[in-house]
């Protein structure tokens, strides 16, 4: 398969913490990838290094070793002002704790990353807007984040995910704090109207209740991928 049908090509990869024998090998020669219209879930015990592989492809830690190929970009020939603009404009974020301002309203939260890449604030709002109205939240772009449920929240956090339409969106445990109705809402948000042929989607998670919704499924343990399986 050609390689540019991939969002994320890993070989080798490694990253360790301190030398010599107070050495940490949290990453120990990693072999993975994500494709491109595909939803990819990263699974494993907690400590087997999920959260050290997801910060190093997504350029908030480097490799220590190995080859990295993100959207056909390797992250190592660019600046770290350059990883920056390609992380800002390229990744969105879908965290486990949502991490909304409360001060702000959806439409606004849901706008940062608009506004952090200087687009207008009109423009910024009407696009955010936009995007929550897809999610189903028409009639709560003026609720503030205390004012809103866990599922509501999570899709805010969603539609700050995607309002710049960026090709790589990365959850962490989006439904851990879910219970299975809301959880499995977001999961088919996520797979029937956030992916694309031209994106991705990577799921760290714990909850074997999303498997279903996974075209791969990689699992990780002692700093290695085991193995992956794949949806029929």
């Amino acid at each position: 398969m050609d390689d540019k049908t991939y969002a994320i090509l890993c070989e080798n990869l490694t990253k360790t913490f301190g030398e010599g024998e107070t050495a940490v090998h949290a990453l120990r020669g990693i072999n993975f990838r994500a494709q491109l219209g595909k939803l990819t879930l990263l699974v494993g015990p907690s400590g087997c290094g999920k959260t050290t592989l997801l910060s190093v492809i997504t350029g908030l830690l480097d490799a220590t070793a190995g080859h990295l190929n993100i959207l056909n970009q390797d992250p190592a020939k660019a600046s770290a002002s350059q990883r920056l603009l390609f992380r800002r404009d390229n990744i969105g974020f879908v965290f486990q704790s949502y991490n909304l301002l409360p001060a702000l309203t959806a439409a606004e939260n849901a706008a940062i990353p608009l506004l952090a890449a200087g687009t207008p604030w009109e423009v910024a709002l009407a696009k955010s807007e936009q995007v929550l109205t897809t999610l189903g939240l028409k009639k709560r772009l003026l609720a503030r984040p205390a004012e809103l449920s866990g599922g509501e929240q999570q899709r805010v956090a969603i539609a700050r995910a995607i309002v710049h339409e960026p090709r790589l969106i990365v959850c962490d445990e989006p439904t851990s704090a879910l219970d299975a109705q809301t959880g499995h809402s977001v999961m088919e948000l996520l797979s029937k109207t956030v992916l694309s042929p031209e994106r991705a989607i990577i799921v760290v998670t714990h909850d074997e209740r999303i498997f279903p919704f996974a075209h791969t499924i990689a699992h990780m343990n002692d700093g290695v991928i085991t193995r992956t399986d794949y949806a029929n």
